[in-house]
């Protein structure tokens, strides 16, 4: 029978024991207080927390709520619960293939097209003509061709990452129908038996039912960097780690009804907002229309009122300059562009989540890199240079009697270390038999071997721990000087952020396990530490060289993390991250936070609250800042920074955060990202100055022409030169270039200023090559034929041509950072041109097209256009040196504060104005409960990015704001159980340092 959810409450609420006494009949007890039947139980009851408590409430309750038992559960429940609870891993939005082709075609540059295919359809008839059915089927076809290649390359590219993503999927062992099995963690349920061991990943929320020894790695969940000991009837959380021991588990909870799920969702899309790269198309899609508004205004002023022209005549000269200086395939190039970048950024072991995120990467000047496993191996290892001698006992000899001391089977991360430091790890058991060994325990903190050497058949004992443990034990050949000495040795290890460990040895004369030594004498100190990685210095000297600034952000100990930064040569002027919200200890520091943030090398203590703090003031200082973070308590920062960087074997909810996914381990993956992702930006910058100068080359050279001459150029030509151009420039996302030494940043103004110089000297060519022809008989006396007047049929073709060469031939100077010719195109570049003019060139000489008003000029006319546009090609190449020495004398006063450089008044109240902006747009967001999705809309409400006052990390979480104008929101009661599981692990932290 069902209860009513106020019999649900009152049974849930009376006490229930979790004492294991009383064997059966207190458990019968239990179950009988717990008056409810799971039958008719709701997935929202189930894990509300006021009614039932999985976590914490005795084994047996689970099970029977879960109504589950130690043999699992058979496929058949397990089918019907997936349909109930849903698969264990985080909803996907996924982008409906129509409404992807479509949006392709809803931007301000194709609403113009479409406007000019209305135009051609419905307004140019009349005075006995008929509708211009090939200029709407010319453009219809244009607007077709560039949406399907966009979306093939972005949907080609998209399934790409599907494929690399899933082949991350996490694999489990799993009791179904009473027997185990490997499947995906995905077909997890509730009341599954799972079983984990060392080097398993958590797959789902689970109470531990049979516990062997068991510790785990939480640091993923809540920042906590040493494992914690699991016993039967504890909970483990999904993307922990297991560090030693073997168990079996009862899932409690899959999916967004886990701890990282429910942290994933903090990341709210209560606003998609537009993303940079969106809000760059636009300014530049504003300038096309404004520079076509601004000329088709004039030119109707001048056509009918001025010059009296016919309907149909006007109408079909604004046609030629809506087509004509409209960058229809713009959005395509650059989505192309990109879709191609992350299918390459894909094959060096860096998947794209938010296609977008490549422009952004290209302008990162601050990386913040965490440590463990970024910068190093997160593998503790043995410093052999550094080992001190307290004996005659040799370097060699206390690492293999370390060693013996060691587990050789089912180690944890110390006994690991110290038989790793071998030359064979299977010297640790060589010519010795084990008469006993004790594990290390919380309570002796130290590990002893009783050991037969095979050489002599004499018996000895070695034991290494906690050096004041080991100390303390050490009674033969002990002196004052020699404990000052290891004091001593443990402050300087200390003080380069080494543990140390102390390794002593003793001889049993009797020869039995138990019998009585000779006494331990303390033999060595061995200094233990997580080494950097083979490349990471090699790699942190590329960041620098192409302008990156690397900081280390790590929740380790402030030593620690200096030493590694000495190793690195990155630095070693770190701070505790507690000092950035105590503005009183920067007495001598710095002046400001923000001048702390910008000149710090690193900050070690952090917490995930500090993480976002870090992020948001680099930002608000104008910085592009990318940081890469693995855990659930990363989710914040990841969202938040320009750029996320997922590192690999990450949690599926930073995954989620992150921008991009690293399936390979290191700081040389992201590294190559910053390369290609320059490369990639370096296309769409040089396609963006070559449209926008086309668009001023067209409207300019068209409008100039119709003012002077009351020139009529067909507007069919005009759709033949965008289609022929598009198609060319589409090769443009395989090009060839070089990688800027430097951050990218989009420069609108310098983009404008290029595309305004280049578009109104080739205007400048093409009116002066009319005017030749118009005012002298120069290419009469060299073979062409005489025109009969400004609109003979033939002259359209010359036109045609000439600005059909010389536009397209400025892609190969915008490209070149010198000489067009110092750096070679692609192929497929090279050949698109070279087929397009070809084309060009065979419609000049023999196209009769009367519907067009063109006909064939004849070679002689098309090898002068020829000549005329190659002898005007050769000083672009000096205007672009010109140009680019006149931006540069300006660009100097208006970049950021550069890292490690004092910052001035001015930047530091321009940072704290972002910071009350922020703070206001925040206050106005809501939290809505869903996974975030990385879309964003061409044009959509901009948010700031917010900062709230500087209070805990779990009051503010709520109304933190992304990047891209998303809220960040948690449930309350999670809130309390992310701090008071933090508090846990810090106090835990605190006692093991006392």
């Amino acid at each position: 029978m069902s209860n009513t959810p106020n019999e649900v409450e009152k049974a849930t609420k009376e006490p229930v024991s979790s004492s294991s006494s009383g064997g059966q009949q207190a458990g019968s007890e239990d179950m009988a207080t717990l008056n409810v039947d799971p039958n008719t139980l709701t997935v929202s009851d189930l894990y509300d927390k006021e009614k039932f408590d999985l976590e914490t409430m005795d084994n047996k309750l689970v099970f029977h709520l879960l109504q589950a038992s130690p043999e699992g559960l058979t496929q058949a429940e397990a089918t019907a619960r997936i349909e109930k609870f849903g698969p264990n891993k985080l909803p996907e939005k996924k982008v409906n293939p129509i409404l992807m082709f479509l949006s392709f075609m809803w931007n301000p540059l194709s609403w113009v097209m479409e406007a000019a295919a209305i135009v051609a359809i419905a307004l140019s008839n009349g005075q006995g003509m008929p509708p211009d059915w090939q200029d709407f089927v010319g453009i219809i076809l244009l607007l077709l061709g560039n949406s399907c290649i966009g979306f093939y390359e972005e949907r080609g590219a998209g399934k790409a990452v599907e494929a690399l993503m899933a082949a991350l999927a996490p694999q489990c062992k799993v009791k179904r129908d009473g027997k185990w099995e490997t499947m995906e963690a995905s077909n997890l349920v509730p009341g599954d038996i799972i079983a984990i061991g060392i080097g398993d990943v958590v797959p789902a929320d689970s109470r531990m039912v049979v516990s062997n020894n068991v510790k785990i790695d939480q640091a993923a969940l809540t920042g906590e960097s040493l494992p914690v000991g699991k016993d039967a009837g504890d909970e483990v959380f999904s993307g922990s780690t297991v560090k030693q021991g073997e168990a079996e588990a009862l899932v409690i909870g899959t999916g967004l009804n886990t701890f990282f799920g429910r942290a994933a969702s903090l990341v709210a899309g209560a606003n998609e907002g537009m993303g940079h790269l969106q809000q760059v198309l636009a300014k530049i899609g504003n300038f096309c229309i404004c520079s076509i508004a601004i000329f088709l205004v004039a030119e109707i002023f001048v056509m009918f009122p001025g010059y009296r022209f016919r309907y149909r005549r006007g109408i079909n000269n604004l046609l030629v300059l809506l087509i004509g200086g409209i960058p229809i395939a713009m959005p395509t190039v650059l989505s192309v562009t990109l879709a191609i970048g992350a299918k390459q950024l894909a094959e060096h072991k860096a998947i794209v989540t938010r296609i977008s995120a490549i422009e952004e990467l290209a302008g990162v000047t601050i990386l913040c890199s965490d440590k463990t496993g970024t910068l190093t191996l997160n593998e503790l290892t043995i410093k052999t240079d550094s080992v001190k001698q307290y004996s005659d006992v040799s370097v060699d000899d206390i690492l293999l009697w370390s060693a013996y001391a060691s587990r050789v089977e089912n180690q944890d991360a110390i006994d690991k270390s110290v038989v790793g430091s071998l030359p064979n790890v299977s010297m640790a058991r060589e010519g010795i038999d084990e008469m006993g060994f004790l594990p290390f325990n919380p309570v002796d903190k130290r590990t002893q071997i009783t050991y037969r050497r095979h050489s002599d058949g004499t018996v000895h004992r070695v034991t290494k721990g906690m050096s004041q443990v080991i100390l303390e034990l050490s009674t033969k050949n002990m002196s004052p000087e020699l404990e000052n000495q290891l004091h001593a040795d443990v402050d300087e290890f200390a003080r380069r952020g080494l543990r140390a460990l102390a390794v002593a040895e003793e001889d049993v004369p009797s020869g039995e396990l138990e019998g009585e030594g000779s006494g331990f004498r303390l033999i060595g100190l061995l200094p233990i530490f997580d080494p950097p990685r083979h490349d990471t210095k090699e790699t942190i000297d590329r960041a620098i060289d192409l302008g990156v600034h690397v900081k280390m952000v790590t929740g380790d100990q402030l030593a620690i993390a200096k030493e590694t930064g000495r190793e690195l040569g990155m630095g070693d002027t770190m701070y505790k991250a507690s000092i950035l919200n105590k503005a009183d200890e920067l007495q001598g520091i710095a002046n400001s936070v923000d001048e702390l943030v910008l000149r710090a090398d690193g900050f070690a203590g952090v917490y995930p609250e500090h993480k976002y703090e870090i992020v948001e003031r680099l930002q608000n200082l104008g910085h592009m800042v990318a940081m890469t973070g693995d855990g659930v308590n990363d989710a914040p920062a990841l969202a938040k920074a320009n750029v996320g960087v997922a590192v690999a074997d990450a949690s599926d909810a930073a995954r989620s955060a992150a921008d991009i996914v690293l399936t390979e381990a290191g700081l040389s993956t992201i590294i190559e990202a910053f390369m290609h992702s320059r490369v990639i930006f370096q296309r769409m910058r040089n396609y963006s100055i070559y449209t926008c100068a086309v668009t001023i080359r067209v409207v300019t050279t068209f409008s100039i022409l119709v003012f002077a001459y009351k020139f009529n150029f067909p507007p069919f030509m005009v759709l033949i030169l965008a289609i022929i151009n598009d198609g060319t420039m589409m090769t443009i996302s395989t090009d060839r270039v070089k990688p800027s030494r430097h951050p990218n940043a989009w420069n609108l103004v310098e983009i404008f200023s290029y595309a305004i110089v280049y578009g109104c000297y080739l205007t400048l060519s093409t009116l002066i090559f009319f005017v030749v022809i118009d005012k002298s008989n120069f290419f009469q006396r060299h073979g062409c034929k005489a025109f009969t007047d400004h609109n003979d049929f033939s002259l359209h073709s010359v036109i045609y041509l000439q600005v059909s060469i010389l536009s397209q031939a400025l892609i190969f100077v915008t490209r070149a950072q010198g000489f067009f010719f110092t750096e070679r195109p692609s192929i497929f570049l090279m050949c698109a041109f070279v087929v397009a003019q070809f084309v060009a060139t065979i419609i000049t000489v023999y196209a009769n097209w009367g519907f067009t008003e063109i006909y064939g000029a004849g070679w002689h006319w098309a090898g002068a256009v020829w000549i005329w546009d190659i002898v005007w090609f050769m000083p672009l190449d000096f205007i672009k040196f010109g140009m680019a020495a006149i931006i540069q004398r300006f660009a100097a006063h208006n970049g950021p504060p550069t890292p490690g450089a004092p910052v001035t008044h001015e930047q530091v109240e321009l940072a704290r104005q972002r910071t009350r902006m922020s703070m206001e747009a925040a206050q106005s967001v809501n939290r809505i409960s869903t996974i975030p999705s990385r879309g964003a809309s061409y044009y959509a409400p901009n948010m700031h990015d917010n900062v709230s006052h500087r209070r805990n990390f779990g009051s503010r979480v709520r109304h933190m704001i992304t990047k891209t104008g998303k809220s960040l929101g948690m449930d309350s009661h999670e809130l309390r159980r992310l701090q008071s599981t933090q508090a846990q692990a810090a106090s835990r932290v605190l006692s093991d340092n006392n």
